[in-house]
């Protein structure tokens, strides 16, 4: 396609501010999902792709984890399905012309989204050491590069592997498998980024980091909360499924800082009612809270869960199975009792009859389900708050039992697969025992880095080589100038990659872009087409079948990348892989993963069924919980409120609503009245006209740590907004500049971008601004403005 990508506009020149809508999907949904397939597919290329997402025999959406329910639509995607897809299959190309008239300066001055629009990466390309720009390498010589750079570091620890949850199963389970017998767990992944602060909690409550429910138990629940998460935009398929749960009976309280249209009203374009009608509102009841006052709340739930079985005993608590199934409840009920409600309010920013109303919803409720995303894992205090999450289930048994239980909605297609794959940088000594034992050799035992833990690696000098299977980390990383000039130290960057994307202009001494195949595309070997599997968020496990020809014929799949990237490094020394094999036939792959990864008994046969299968989830199946004791845990977490110097304001870094995670396909936020720009700050209108501003006003946002530091993100639009009073928000990459590398979760290490403390300037006039931001030492007398608990 010769269609002219968009121009590049970094100032937003063109923006402009409406309404927010109070409904999500309907006719706006359908004309921008097929706009968006047109513009980048044509339209019989958008008919015959569109038509085979997320169907048994077709392929699994490149977007979100969100599962599939057993009957299916024709057209079983949504508006941001539609548009992965299509930047996926686009017809537009980076050929290797296009990097001869581009430098990486160039690139690195670029938004997000102009590199997105660009296109499919064509040919292998490298720079080489004081290259200005790339050029095309073949594939031999790249694997070369990779193992010459590899082969000579002094430790394995010197290299760091990364992954993003695009991955498939099959190239997850080989990637980890060569990263391991080249002799290093540095596996950091999108997770540790996002929901690792989920699977942290969860581990230690109830003995496995996933999700207790299926998608059926949305539908048997008598009440749903959906805690600091926003369907409408990352996981809009969720709205049919909570729609369907309304039908059935079940109330929903929706948790959230912002009012979000998804989660007020659902016009479902694939019934009449959602087309010409008002469409279905979802939330019952909508809390409104403050930023980090997700922990009290649950805290406050659970003090009155206690109180009330006081008051009729045997009649509010689960007292069989919190004898049966769990350890810890007199410690917890002890901790709780003590919550103070001053601190409970604060937090929240809610009222005591807020809180009543929706504790009485609470207690009319025996099947429940709680549902969450980033807005519980990304601040200083998200596993404690996640292990409350757990204390709220178990005090009445919804964990174990239809239309209950533990519902992280995680994000990319295969995010949870990869980490059942191995993809961990503290794998499960299980794990490493069943694949030394596979493959005969000795994996190493010691901790690797994760995500924040590589940056501070590479900073320091300790990681030399950078390896990307997938994903975009320059702009998914917190403290985004650190994080670039941490790269740059790096004597090798290799990403392995579908799109152009920042992390490409961001190279190492040497740089490395290897172009693969796209879930989209047909994956065709002499051993005939090969299939690919996932996991959803509920850990159901199916095919994935691309159909497209492939965007170039120099593209090689993850698969094949992988294994031929392990023969050039690791050579004929030590256990004999047959990566050649696996590069072959994928089902060899799978008959490995079978014999190492429990749960996948006879996986060749069994993901073949309609559907696939489910893997086994023991809490969940037998009531059986595979923690230390043997049973679930309650546990004990004093209350943490956050507490803002006089004058700031606390941020949340959020998605605007065309976008996935860091791929901006478009300059709208449709429903929060956004058009043609991001650089907007959503601000309450009290706070801006306390600090003497007015709705468009030019602001830099400043962020304020205990590390003396302020990170700057300059040249803001305010927006005035219902937030809750003090906090506001701001779309990321472009903020996760203000984040700082050392600001993390406990426990998880997972940035606190949800917990961003920050103070307001104008703007200077004429100021640029760049993609890194600016940091500066703060002036002697300033406050170090860090939230204090």
């Amino acid at each position: 396609m010769t269609r002219k990508a968009p121009a590049d506009d970094p100032g937003d020149s063109r923006l402009r501010v409406g309404p927010p809508k109070d409904y999500a999907a309907g006719v706006p949904a359908v004309t921008s999902s097929l706009r968006h397939a047109y513009t980048q597919m044509g339209a019989r290329r958008s008919l015959l792709t569109l038509l085979s997402v997320n169907q048994k025999k077709g392929f699994d959406c490149p977007g979100c984890a969100w599962p599939e329910p057993g009957h299916r639509h024709r057209a079983e995607f949504c508006e941001n399905g539609a548009k992965a897809v299509a930047e996926e299959a686009t017809l537009r190309r980076v050929t290797p012309e296009f990097f001869a008239e581009h430098t990486l300066e160039d690139l690195a001055g670029r938004s997000d989204y102009w590199l997105g629009q660009q296109g499919r990466l064509t040919h292998p390309m490298y720079r080489p050491a004081g290259g200005d720009r790339y050029r095309q390498i073949s594939w031999e010589e790249a694997f070369e590069v990779v193992a010459r750079e590899l082969g000579a570091l002094d430790s394995p620890d010197r290299a760091a592997f990364y992954t993003s949850g695009r991955a498939s199963n099959e190239a997850a389970f080989v990637y980890q498998l060569f990263v391991r017998l080249f002799g290093t767990n540095n596996l950091p992944d999108c997770s540790n980024m996002c929901h690792e602060s989920s699977g942290s909690a969860l581990v230690e409550t109830i003995g496995i980091g996933k999700g207790s429910v299926r998608l059926e138990d949305l539908y048997e629940a008598d009440l749903i909360l959906v805690v600091g998460q926003n369907p409408g935009t990352n996981h809009p398929r969720m709205l049919s499924a909570l729609e369907r749960a309304k039908e059935r009976g079940a109330r929903v309280i929706s948790v959230n800082p912002l009012p979000e249209a998804g989660l007020l009203r659902f016009k479902n374009p694939q019934r009449p009612s959602g087309v010409v009608g008002g469409g279905t509102q979802l939330s019952d009841r909508f809390l409104q809270i403050r930023l980090g006052g997700d922990q009290a709340l649950f805290q406050a739930f659970n003090r009155m869960l206690l109180e009330a079985e006081d008051d009729a005993p045997g009649t509010v608590l689960d007292s069989d199975f919190i004898t049966a199934h769990t350890h810890g409840f007199e410690a917890f009920a002890e901790q709780a009792r003590k919550t103070s409600w001053d601190d409970i309010l604060e937090a929240t920013g809610l009222t005591a009859q807020e809180i009543e109303e929706a504790f009485q919803e609470v207690l009319a409720a025996e099947k429940i389900v709680v549902c969450w995303a980033m807005g519980l894992t990304q601040h200083r205090h998200s596993v404690p708050t996640i292990r409350e999450v757990v204390d709220f289930l178990l005090l009445r048994g919804n964990i174990g039992r239809p239309g209950a239980g533990l519902c992280p909605v995680r994000g990319h297609s295969n995010v949870q697969g990869d980490r059942t794959m191995g993809i961990h940088e503290k794998p499960d000594a299980a794990f490493l025992d069943a694949l030394g034992a596979e493959f005969g050799f000795v994996p190493p035992g010691h901790h690797g880095h994760d995500a924040v833990e590589t940056i501070r690696a590479m900073r320091d000098g300790r990681v030399r080589v950078f390896v990307a299977l997938g994903g975009n980390f320059v702009s998914a990383a917190p403290d985004t100038g650190l994080t670039e000039r941490a790269l740059r130290t790096c004597d090798l960057t290799v990403q392995i990659s579908t799109k152009l994307n920042r992390s490409h202009a961001v190279a190492g001494r040497q740089a490395l872009i290897l172009p693969c195949l796209g879930r989209t595309e047909a994956d065709l070997r002499p051993t005939g087409p090969q299939l690919v599997t996932v996991e959803d968020s509920m850990g159901m496990v199916h095919l994935s079948r691309g159909r497209l020809k492939p965007a170039s014929d120099a593209l090689l799949s993850e698969v094949a990348i992988i294994c031929r990237m392990a023969r050039a490094v690791l050579g004929d020394d030590g256990p004999q892989v047959p990566w050649a094999d696996f590069e072959a036939d994928y089902d060899l792959i799978r008959d490995r993963i079978e014999r190492v990864v429990p749960g996948f008994e006879d996986f060749n046969t069994r993901v073949r069924a309609p559907g696939g299968f489910a893997l086994p989830h023991p809490p969940r199946d037998e009531r059986r919980f595979p923690t230390r004791t043997g049973l679930a845990h309650f546990t004990v977490n004093p209350l943490q409120v956050i507490r803002v110097p006089q004058g700031r304001l606390l941020l949340q870094t959020l998605r605007s609503h065309d976008q996935y995670n860091t791929t901006v396909y478009g300059l709208d936020d449709r429903y929060r009245g956004i058009h043609q720009g991001r650089r907007v700050l959503f601000v309450h209108p009290d706070d801006l006209a306390a600090r003497g501003l007015a709705e468009g006003d030019l602001v830099d946002i400043v962020s304020e740590f205990s590390d003396g530091v302020d990170r700057r993100a300059p040249a803001f639009r305010t927006v005035a907004y219902p937030t809750p009073r003090g906090c506001c928000a701001a779309y990321f990459p472009e903020t996760n500049v203000l984040v700082p590398l050392d600001s993390t979760a406990e426990v998880s290490n997972t940035p606190t971008s949800k917990s961003v403390v920050v103070r307001l300037e104008p703007t200077p006039a004429a100021a640029p601004h760049s993609a890194e931001g600016a940091t500066r030492p703060r002036l002697p007398g300033e406050s170090a403005g860090h939230p204090t608990a």
